[in-house]
């Protein structure tokens, strides 16, 4: 493999297939929850793995088309409601997820060497759907490809309108479990029915949601179209747990934290004063808090779709920026808290209006893929060597950190210009509330792997 930190090209011997059901499966129309089909989520999850032994390919199609048996809904595809065009359904027609093969001339080794951070040559490592719209691209992708060592990459695309973080997880273990124990069952019972987070009749809307807005965003102050017309850098930063607990250690013994709400506050402040915003701009944190458990009735285990809303931390630039982490950890948890079973219906009923969307114009986003079992993944080969995104992108993911369950790798892309100070303040953890920039900042080396 060159040194370039590129992949070679895959090949394809034959074309994709089609994997169905192994058995006739249930034909109607899945309702989606206003959670499930909100316009931010019309995209697919990409997950990559590393396995240093690959699985056969016949027993890996064979077991996918036994556990579409029981995530039937994934094998059908998505459409426009007959009720209302503006809602998404699915189709659950048995058509099947697509299934490609493919070979690359390199080694799990060649690849673990460029893998800190993803790069656009990753993307010839799950098939291209070429598609009109978003609606005609299968819920389900699949490309396993062959290295010369006997390894072997998976990457899958879940369409996000069918599964959440905690659902893709599921769906995969029951994968992975078929795979490995054939006349096993499976270990969580999947759970179909999004009627559990159906809205009311009429809505009732008492409280405010800042995650949202209807009004379209000035170009002035639209800071994300700004990131996006840039040429983005993907960083990847690992905080080990004497990383953490240094950032834990600003917020005690006054303010009790968790290992996110820490490393969210650190990141958020890192990201704002790397970009060099007005002080006056109106900056938010979006995150995901799973609400499975938090509304009442709670939702049904085995539950794979939507489960998740995003909490709104908010302040001004010169806040964020002269506060410390304490305070941003406050802003954070009274996000979090704000989320009871009444707030969260009275956001699935404001979502009942299609003109509300969510709020991305001076906001970053948060996403929690650690703590979710994804980095246990095993086919019966043994679990990944690493585990990770396809892409990386103006959203921050906290990722698992394969061999030690209390790490979290921080993956953001950031402009080109603002890499360099977006690294310096992320790895600076003394919480120093006077980040002047000089020429340089050099900070001193605390251990943070890049």
């Amino acid at each position: 493999m060159p040194r370039s930190s590129d992949l070679p090209d895959c090949f394809y011997q034959n074309q994709p297939i089609l994997i169905s059901p192994s058995r006739p499966t249930p034909k109607h129309s899945l309702y989606l929850s206003n959670l499930d089909d909100q316009k931010f989520l019309r995209f697919s999850i990409k997950y990559l793995y590393l396995f240093r032994k690959s699985t056969s390919l016949d027993v890996l199609k064979y077991s996918l088309s036994r556990v579409l048996v029981d995530y039937y809904p994934l094998a059908g595809r998505l459409r426009t409601s007959s009720e209302d065009e503006q809602k998404l359904e699915i189709d659950c027609n048995g058509e099947g997820a697509v299934f490609a093969e493919a070979f690359m001339d390199c080694t799990a080794d060649d690849f673990l060497e460029v893998s800190s951070r993803p790069n656009r040559s990753w993307r010839k490592l799950l098939y291209r759907i070429e598609a009109h719209s978003f609606l005609d691209i299968p819920p389900l992708i699949v490309q396993v490809t062959s290295l010369r060592c006997g390894g072997m990459i998976l990457c899958t695309a879940i369409n996000h309108c069918l599964c959440d973080g905690i659902g893709t997880s599921q769906f995969l273990h029951a994968w992975a479990h078929i795979t490995a124990k054939p006349n096993g069952d499976l270990p969580i019972a999947p759970f179909h029915s999004r009627h559990v987070l159906k809205p009311r009749n009429p809505p009732q809307i008492p409280f405010d949601h800042p995650g949202f807005t209807r009004i379209a965003p000035s170009k002035d102050l639209n800071l994300n179209q700004y990131l996006q017309s840039q040429p983005l850098v993907p960083t990847s930063l690992t905080f080990t747990p004497s990383h953490i607990l240094e950032l834990k250690r600003h917020c005690t013994p006054s303010l009790k934290c968790t290992t996110f709400e820490a490393l969210a506050s650190h990141t958020w402040r890192s990201w704002v004063k790397a970009l060099d915003l007005s002080p006056s701009l109106h900056v938010k944190l979006l995150f995901s808090v799973n609400v499975r458990k938090r509304l009442k009735p709670e939702i049904p285990q085995g539950y794979y779709g939507n489960g998740f809303v995003l909490g709104c931390a908010e302040s001004t630039v010169k806040e964020v920026v002269s506060g410390n982490l304490h305070s941003g950890v406050k802003l954070v948890q009274q996000a979090k808290s704000a989320l009871t079973d009444d707030n969260v219906k009275s956001m699935i009923d404001l979502l009942e209006d299609k003109t509300v969307k969510t709020d991305l114009s001076a906001t970053l986003v948060i996403s929690q893929w650690s703590k979710l079992g994804l980095e246990d993944l095993d086919f019966g080969e043994g679990k990944p060597l690493q585990m990770g995104p396809l892409l990386s992108d103006i959203y921050c993911l906290f990722l698992p950190v394969i061999g030690d369950f209390d790490a979290t790798r921080v993956l953001l892309s950031v402009p080109e210009c603002a890499v360099d100070k977006f690294e310096y303040y992320m790895k600076d953890l003394s919480d120093r509330d006077d980040y002047d920039v000089g020429n340089g900042y050099e900070g001193e080396d605390n251990g943070l792997m890049i």
